[in-house]
């Protein structure tokens, strides 16, 4: 199926769609079907999955509208089929403040399951003016873009990840703390 007539982006709004992306195994469906359609069988070998575990899954995120039947096919008296993206992209909500990202939870996991000689991590600190840091993130969501028009479904798998983001204050910190010590 030509991605040209998905959506670019489906935005998660639901409690049922949230739900859905924040199963790590349903994370990894989903990056199964980012490219190309497959069936249950392929969506199983792929992520190392019995095929009922898949199914169930697979229910799940269809349910949830984030995954879409794109083409079905008889196959000796049994219709199979074929399961894709409903769109380019999933954007998800901000998490508020201290909720956890379900996105990086979710690299974080591929990052630690990937092979050592095949990762390149970097972390660095700068000081930036807002000026700055906006036209950073204007760049690195850009080159994102630029690289996934580039991507080929018959080449292996690439996952970027990337945040750039203010970190917390230490007065923030004592804040929310004491403010969470108060609630208990």
């Amino acid at each position: 199926m030509p991605t040209d007539d998905l959506p670019e982006t489906l935005h998660v709004t639901t409690a049922e769609q949230l739900r859905a992306v924040s199963n790590l195994t349903r994370h990894r469906i989903m990056a199964v079907l980012r490219f190309e359609p497959a069936t249950i069988t392929q969506i199983a070998q792929r992520v190392g999955l019995a095929k009922g575990s898949s199914s169930y899954h697979v229910r799940l995120l269809e349910r949830a509208g984030l995954v879409k039947v794109v083409r079905t096919r008889k196959v000796r008296g049994v219709t199979e089929r074929y399961y894709a993206m409903a769109a380019r992209s999933i954007a998800l909500p901000d998490p508020g403040e201290g909720g956890p990202d379900v996105l990086m939870r979710h690299a974080v996991a591929d990052l630690e399951a990937s092979p050592v000689d095949e990762r390149h991590v970097r972390m660095a600190h700068l000081r930036l003016t807002e000026e700055q840091f906006a036209q950073l993130g204007a760049r690195l969501q850009a080159l994102a873009d630029e690289y996934r028009e580039l991507s080929d479904p018959s080449l292996p798998d690439t996952s970027l990840v990337f945040a750039l983001f203010h970190p917390a204050r230490p007065e923030q910190t004592e804040q929310t703390e004491q403010t969470e010590g108060d609630t208990k």
